[in-house]
């Protein structure tokens, strides 16, 4: 077997027995991720310290989780509360995302989509009609869940319009 460094040098006496274990404890100081200034209690209080942000951020993770499910319960009630009755014979379609969906509704519901006096919303795997005042209160709490919701405008007439005198009416469907 070889001969370490340590007991050469020993051996040769260059060094002497007590620098021979200051050198050992430094190494197994250096092992463990301390340096050669600093204390036990340095090394300690770091420890802590290092510890209280990874607790913080833990929690305020934790807490954010906490409110994301909140919010969901909150727009899951609203649309179960206040979602209206569907079922009707004219296919209403929309776009979600890329894809066009459709709902089958009445013609008062047909009427009150268009007019931007009623919204479709992202409800479980489904879409429900619910009334445009229960679509801001959701918008305020999540956007996303909002699938179509029509602004209710009131149409500024133009002087110079040559077909003012020709309204479109309100059943015609592309």
């Amino acid at each position: 077997m070889a001969i370490s460094l340590k007991d050469q040098l020993l051996k040769a006496g260059l060094a002497d027995a007590k620098r021979g274990r200051q050198a050992d404890h430094a190494k197994r100081q250096a092992a463990k991720g301390r340096t050669e200034g600093e204390s036990a209690a340095e090394l300690a209080q770091r420890t802590r310290a290092e510890q209280a942000e990874k607790d913080r951020e833990a929690n305020r993770q934790l807490l954010l989780a906490q409110e994301q499910k909140a919010v969901a319960a909150q727009i899951r009630q609203l649309v179960e509360v206040h979602r209206l009755p569907r079922g009707g014979d004219i296919a209403w379609q929309f776009t979600d995302g890329k894809k066009i969906k459709k709902l089958w509704v009445s013609e008062p519901q047909q009427y009150q989509l268009s007019h931007g006096q009623v919204a479709v919303v992202r409800h479980g795997e489904g879409y429900e009609l619910v009334p445009t005042v229960v679509a801001e209160k959701i918008r305020q709490r999540d956007e996303s869940v909002i699938v179509l919701l029509n602004s209710r405008c009131v149409e500024d007439k133009v002087e110079d319009d040559p077909y003012a005198d020709y309204p479109i009416p309100d059943d015609l469907m592309w």
